[in-house]
């Protein structure tokens, strides 16, 4: 197996790329830490005083003490629904921790957000926890505490087939799969959200605070005429010894959790998926030196495999196609002791078999087929294949085309949307176009998808797309027999450009859950290797069948 080395010298670009990467982080960690607090420090306590916890209280309470817990989709809803006063992580929590010992995909609602409210996107959050539960056969733990879901915006959460009532769906999916669900009612539960802890296979409520009816008292007694208050509609006491739709009472949030961790120690476990694992070696070069190699400006160039070395162990890996396709790099290797296939985006400029110069990020017929053939390999071989994603997209022009690009582009998202190992993707510059889609996007099926706090993702980069549409608009006005003054363009290439940033940014990304999370750069090795021992968790893999792939 072959030695990648570093060859960067930790020179004034090498820190000015640092500073610049550190700063961005920083910038979304202040974000990351206002979110956390939900609807603020005043509404926590507020909870406090009627003796419940916040919900990212229970969730310390109900994971391992001191483990690691990967939180997703903290910065949902960032910058969305402020008309209505925003919603702070859409109102919901989610990740993945351990309990006794065994993963667990953990959900929140957070009561200080507008009372647990579900916004479209909380609901679209609160699918993908169910995904990631289905997808790696991972038990589910719903903490609940809302009031429903967000009437003035009903019409975008009710009736599709990716709404409101798909939760339910998979809540009897998953119990037919065999995936334990287990929810503790911990607040109000209502209407239609009242069938998500009923439908989990246990259901556990807390004395005082806990109710779950189909309709509350305000809304009985507008319908029916019936007076009556909540605890003695729906309370604990109620639904354990009368209605018998909760299993058991509990005195307080955390006898709750304590019951909680108690039932999940007893869980069986699955028989593994059998993914080739040795004890796990740093990476060869520092990976806090990670900030350093990655770029000021993402147009620029830099060498992909200084990335790569501080991602893997030891530096070891064996390439594929090392003279091949050189704008994307492929192989094999170990992160944390895990066997792995690497597709990577090269952005440095190389040079063809021909002895043409090729851009960096960009994909070319060569570099697409050899990344279909290697996706293959692994999915015969059953290897997990991580995609390091900085693409601006397959070539165009005449040569292109004359020589099959399209083709040769489809290949390779054939084989990425028939691959049946699981695919974990990293955004570490950017995402543009069908580069997108070829390099496992979100609409690829990744287990997990996460992005740098530099990850730009759109069809094009913003200058590009201010000059297509100037373009349009400029024929649009010559066919109306006007023109466009040099003041008047410059004025709608800076709107259309600062509309288009504003739309890539990575933020906009997380908000709208196209990203898992953005992540901290040095904790790739850490974050991919747990993605692998959770994706090890479901032995049932299909089997692979790559479609019609013309060779």
């Amino acid at each position: 197996m072959s030695k990648l080395k570093s060859s960067i010298k930790q020179d004034k670009v090498f820190t000015a790329r640092s500073d610049y990467q550190k700063s961005h982080l920083h910038n979304i960690r202040n974000i990351k830490n206002t979110v956390s607090f939900g609807g603020g420090k005043k509404a926590i306590e507020n909870l406090h005083k009627k003796n419940k916890l916040h919900c990212r209280e229970r969730i310390n309470l109900l994971i391992d003490k001191d483990s690691y817990f990967m939180e997703l989709g903290v910065l949902a809803a960032y910058g969305m629904y402020e008309e209505y006063g925003g919603a702070p992580s859409s109102g919901t929590i989610f990740g993945i921790g351990k309990i006794h010992g065994r993963n667990c995909v953990i959900v929140a609602n957070d009561a200080t957000v507008k009372a647990g409210a579900w916004f479209p996107v909380t609901c679209k959050k609160n699918l993908r926890a169910q995904e990631i539960s289905m997808e790696n056969r991972l038990p589910i733990i719903y903490l609940v505490d809302s009031a429903g879901v967000f009437l003035p915006l009903q019409d975008e959460i009710f009736p599709d087939k990716e709404h409101f009532g798909r939760i339910f769906r998979n809540n009897a999916v998953m119990s037919s799969m065999g995936i334990p669900q287990i929810s503790a009612i911990m607040g109000p539960c209502v209407a239609g959200g009242a069938y998500l802890p009923i439908m989990s296979d246990e259901a556990l409520i807390v004395e005082g605070t806990g109710s779950i009816f189909l309709a509350g008292a305000h809304l009985v007694k507008a319908a029916i005429g019936e007076v009556i208050d909540n605890e003695s509609l729906g309370g604990a006491k109620v639904t354990t010894e009368i209605s018998g739709i909760t299993d058991e009472k509990m005195e307080s949030d955390e006898k709750c959790i304590a019951k909680i961790r108690e039932l999940v120690s007893k869980f069986g476990h699955n028989e593994r998926a059998g993914f080739d694992r040795i004890a796990g070696r740093d990476s060869v070069s520092d990976i806090n030196e990670i900030y350093g190699v990655l770029p000021e400006d993402s147009s620029k160039p830099y060498d992909t495999y200084e990335l790569i070395c501080r991602i893997i162990d030891v530096g070891d890996f064996d390439e594929y196609k090392p003279e091949y396709g050189k704008t994307i790099i492929t192989g094999y290797a170990r992160i944390d002791g895990w066997a792995v296939g690497i597709v990577a985006n090269q952005r440095n400029i190389v040079k063809s078999k021909s002895g043409e110069m090729q851009f960096g990020g960009v994909i070319y017929s060569d570099s697409a087929d050899k990344a279909a053939r290697f996706i293959m390999n692994c999915n015969q071989r059953k290897i997990p294949l991580v995609f390091l994603q900085d693409v601006t997209g397959f070539m165009v022009g005449s040569r292109s085309e004359h020589g099959g690009i399209i083709k040769d582009g489809a290949k390779m998202v054939n084989a990425v949307a028939n691959s049946v190992v699981p695919k974990i993707t990293i955004i570490t510059g950017n995402s543009y176009g069908a580069g997108n889609y070829a390099m496992c996007g979100k609409a690829y099926d990744p287990r997990f998808i996460f992005a740098y706090p530099n990850a730009q993702i759109a069809v094009m980069g913003g200058s590009q797309a201010s000059n297509v549409l100037m373009d349009i608009k400029i024929g649009q006005l010559k066919k109306q027999g006007k023109e466009i003054t040099e003041e008047d363009k410059k004025k709608f290439l800076a709107e259309v450009k600062d509309r288009y940033d504003e739309q890539t940014n990575v933020l906009h990304a997380a908000a709208r859950l196209w990203v898992d999370e953005i992540i901290d750069p040095k904790d790739t090795r850490k974050i991919i290797s747990y993605c692998i021992e959770l994706a090890d968790n479901n032995f049932e893999m299909k089997k692979f069948n790559p479609g019609v792939i013309q060779t």
